[in-house]
């Protein structure tokens, strides 16, 4: 620091200058590092809550299309068929 080269007024005040600003840059860094933290943390409660919405509209989107676009049914094989049959 330059106090301890220096001995003079403006010198002492130039290094209390320097070392609030440190002081300062690591507050603000530690904030941003809780910050941070608490962001992460959230980021991954919406994501487990999205996963569980996602697999809800799947759901109801699957049971949609089933609804829409239903399977053909099966043939029914007790009508007798209408026309001229040869043989037997």
């Amino acid at each position: 620091m330059a106090a301890t080269v220096l001995n003079s007024p403006s010198a002492v005040q130039m290094s209390v200058f320097v070392v609030r600003a440190f002081v300062k840059m690591r507050a603000a860094l530690t904030d941003t590092r809780d910050l941070a933290r608490k962001l992460r943390l959230l980021e991954d409660e919406l994501k487990q809550r999205l996963d569980v919405h996602e697999a809800a509209i799947v759901d109801v989107l699957q049971k949609m299309m089933e609804i829409l676009d239903p399977p053909p049914a099966p043939p029914d094989s007790s009508k007798r068929e209408i026309g001229f049959h040869a043989g037997s």
